[in-house]
């Protein structure tokens, strides 16, 4: 992944380096492990532990010969170390070292994934409990709705990013397992004793059963729960693009000092930040894909899914990472306009309470179809540029059934928003 949507925490995970220094660990811990069960020198391991080093540079010429970049790796490992170095990667196959490093991983850049969205999730809280009583209009198919608040609008995306956070640890613990099974999986010249002792030193748990490798739906099920995160991450960042159109301008990004919109037109401000979030939420389901289709092997392995998960794991982790730090950014210094919400509210004159007359008309006596009609009839000339509420007042079913008090009624916008306080209390960001 380019440098650009990369963060360094995340980036160092994955780069060759610490890569292959996972390798080394897990090479290291079987080694350990054997020892531990007397099935290899003791004195041996502790000179692998002092002495074995790498180099990439010397890996990658070793490759050219090996076209094996394991067996490269343990040659240029045993390059460094005596009689000892033939200990290294005994009784074990290559994806025991590189499944295993990868499951290691994968944990932990979810653990960095997981900080990143409960920091997310921590500014969402914070902004909609400060905007939960702030009017705003609802919109269905980009039309105006009915009155909503914008702290309710960020309680769905609070009660969203809860799930998806859920959803994480549930992946985190699935893909947190490791494997030294040997070729086939049977143990053949590894115990299984062994294999218990490696994973809980690594801090992962043991595969119950593995072929060569372990099975891709563990890496599915992380990909695909990173790709739900990154499309909850496009949702909010997509609204608040629309939010942000000149002609609604109810939020805006964070626009510095000496910032330039357009090379063209000094007076443009545009949402490029959240653009960037749904763009990059493309290319992350497009992992999905590849992903699910890494579960298929060939009887106990191939290697049709080794080339695809050198891209799209780092990639995919490396990505969302840097989503989820840029929009918490986005939001913790949008810039938010009550007034605009209420004046966009108050734009069609009390349309919006369209519904509560219908539904008042129908408790004096009219059946549904006829107080849709006549609640339509008087809409209509909203649309046309009369006050709904007038229009209303003059309409002769309605003076027939309503009085001007219950007019007053319908038209208290508070009587859409009763129940945001219970909604809060659900998703528990009120006790």
């Amino acid at each position: 992944m380019i440098d650009r949507y990369s963060h360094p925490e995340m980036r160092s995970l994955w780069e060759p380096q610490a890569k292959t220094r996972r390798w080394l660990d897990v090479e290291i811990a079987v080694c350990e492990g054997l020892a531990h069960f007397g099935l290899i020198p003791a004195d041996d391991v502790e000179k692998i532990k002092a002495g074995s080093k790498f180099e990439l540079d010397r890996i990658a010429e070793l490759e050219l010969e090996t076209r094996h970049d394991v067996m490269a790796f343990v040659k240029n490992v045993q390059e460094h170390l005596g009689p000892e170095g033939r200990f290294v990667h005994y009784g074990i196959t290559s994806y025991d070292v590189v499944d295993t490093a990868l499951s290691l991983l994968l944990r932990d850049s979810a653990d960095i994934i997981l900080k990143d969205a409960e920091n997310l999730l921590s500014v969402i809280g914070r902004i909609a409990l400060e905007h939960k009583d702030t009017l705003q209009i609802g919109r269905t198919h980009g039309i105006h709705a009915e009155p909503i608040t914008f702290g309710f609008k960020l309680a769905i995306w609070y009660a969203e990013l809860t799930r998806s956070i859920e959803r994480l640890q549930a992946a985190r613990e699935s893909i947190a397992y490791g494997k030294v099974s040997g070729a086939v999986g049977t143990h053949a010249n590894i115990e299984p004793k062994v294999e218990e002792w490696v994973c809980e030193r690594l801090g992962l748990k043991p595969s119950p059963v593995s072929t060569q490798i372990l099975q891709r739906d563990r890496h599915a099920q992380f990909l695909t729960t990173l790709a739900i995160l990154a499309g909850s991450l496009e949702k909010f960042a997509t609204e608040l693009r629309n939010l942000q159109r000149t002609e609604i301008l109810e939020v805006q990004e964070y626009f510095a000092a000496g910032q330039r919109g357009s090379s063209a037109m000094p007076h443009k401000r545009n949402p490029w930040n959240s653009e960037t979030v749904s763009g990059l939420a493309r290319v992350v389901r497009g992992n999905v894909v590849p992903a699910l289709e890494d579960v298929t092997t060939w009887h106990e392995r191939d290697l049709a899914n080794s080339s695809v998960e050198r891209i799209i794991l780092p990639d995919t982790c490396i990505l969302v990472d840097w989503m989820l730090r840029k929009f918490t950014n986005i939001l913790d210094t949008l810039i938010i306009y009550p007034e605009n919400m209420l004046k966009n509210l108050e734009k069609m004159g009390g349309l919006v309470s369209s519904e509560q007359v219908m539904l008042s008309l129908i408790e004096k006596g009219l059946s549904r179809d006829d107080a849709y009609k006549v609640a339509q009839r008087n809409a209509a000339k909203a649309w046309e540029g009369q006050s709904f509420k007038s229009a209303l007042a003059e309409d002769e079913t309605v003076k027939e059934h309503l009085t001007a008090e219950d007019l007053e009624h319908i038209f208290d916008v508070r009587y859409h928003l009763k129940h945001i306080d219970e909604t809060f209390r659900r998703i528990g960001l009120l006790s």
